[in-house]
This record gives C-alpha cells, sequence and structure tokens, in this order.
C-alpha cells in the first residue's frame, strides 16, 4: 500500500518522510554512538520506524502472553544493537541487527502469515516429528517445532538447498531432504518431508 501525502509516504507499512527520522527523538544528549548513527543515516532511520511499528504489533500480539518479556527482548536487543560500535563496520552491524529483530518480530508474533508449512519425519521414527513454518521475512525466517522445544532459525547463503540456523539448531534443506541438528553439539537428523501444507 502506497499513500502520499505532503511530507510523508507509507510504503509496506514503513512511514517514508523527507527527512526519514528514526522512532526516537535525536536531539536527547544521552544518545548511544549507534544511536547517533541511526539519526544520521535515512536508511537505517527508516528500519528503526519500521522496527518499532512491528514491535507495536507484535506487542498487541503479545498481551496475553507476557508483554514484560517482549519489553525486556526489546530492551536487550537495544543494548546488543549499540554493542556495534565494536566492529569494524558499524553501519553494517546496526542494518543487520534491525533487519534480524524485524524479521524475528514479524515471524514470532506471526504479524505475517507463514509462506509454507512442512513436516518431517526424522531417523525413519514416526514420533521424531519437527513441524517448520517458513515466512518471507527479510532475512528469510522459520519457526521449527520438535517434541515440547521451539526454535527461530534465519536463512543463511548456501551452495545448494536452504540452509537455516537458529541458537544451537540448524535445518539444510534439499529436494524433499533435510538434515535437522536440535541442541548445541547434537548429532543431524536424516528427516523426510511427510507434508506440506
Amino acid at each position: 500500500m502506497v499513500i502520499n501525502g505532503p511530507d510523508t509516504k507509507l510504503i509496506n507499512g514503513v512511514i517514508k518522510g523527507a527527512d526519514n527520522q528514526p522512532s526516537f527523538r535525536c536531539d536527547n544528549d544521552q544518545l548511544s554512538s549507534m544511536a547517533r548513527l541511526v539519526c544520521q543515516d535515512s536508511e537505517l532511520a527508516t528500519l528503526d520506524t519500521q522496527l518499532a511499528q512491528v514491535f507495536q504489533a507484535a506487542s498487541a500480539k503479545a498481551v496475553n502472553e507476557h508483554p514484560p518479556l517482549l519489553k525486556a527482548e526489546q530492551r536487550g536487543w537495544l543494548k546488543g544493537r549499540d554493542e556495534c560500535w565494536k566492529r569494524d563496520d558499524k553501519r553494517q552491524c546496526v542494518h543487520n541487527s534491525y533487519q534480524m529483530r524485524i524479521a524475528e518480530l514479524q515471524a514470532r508474533y506471526r504479524l505475517i502469515g507463514p509462506s509454507a508449512e512442512v513436516y518431517y519425519q526424522c531417523d525413519g521414527i514416526a514420533a521424531k516429528e519437527v513441524v517448520v513454518s517458513y515466512f518471507a521475512t527479510e532475512p528469510g525466517t522459520l519457526i521449527a517445532e520438535f517434541g515440547d522445544s521451539v526454535s527461530l532459525m534465519y536463512h543463511q547463503p548456501s551452495g545448494s538447498g536452504s540452509r537455516y540456523v537458529g541458537r544451537n539448531e540448524s535445518l539444510w534443506e534439499h529436494q524433499g531432504e533435510a538434515r535437522i541438528t536440535w541442541g548445541y553439539d547434537a548429532k543431524p537428523m536424516n528427516c523426510k518431508r511427510t507434508q506440506s501444507l
């Protein structure tokens, strides 16, 4: 959706103004160096505004879950973003941080619907089922469910097939088969697609 006004445009849910200001005030003397970088870069400011909108939508969906947890995670994310001052390419670090947080919230809170849902049976055992929901976020994400645990994974470049990596889990899919690793230093499971929705 595109809405044009005298000084603003709404493009895919992101407000883009003439000055592309972030969601926070830039005239605060207490801003971190990375927040100041966001204030000086129109693309980063646009990402900040988009994240603020996505966070607001996630907060509305999390009202019955645990809003204090979501807010605490957001504060943790801000601290992580501000750690980009240690990187050689500070701007790229901040950019990636915003993209990954936006994608995470869109997938975790189902702010966009899954592009596909796939069931995998692993190691030839019917009870070893992994349910995967793919999301067309940027970068691409998936949410995998195995037993009573859930993992958010991000798409990674791969020579062939699709590869996703989470905190301690990974999924590499190629032609309907997948190698799924679940847990730190765990042995990969060999999985076959059983059905798609």
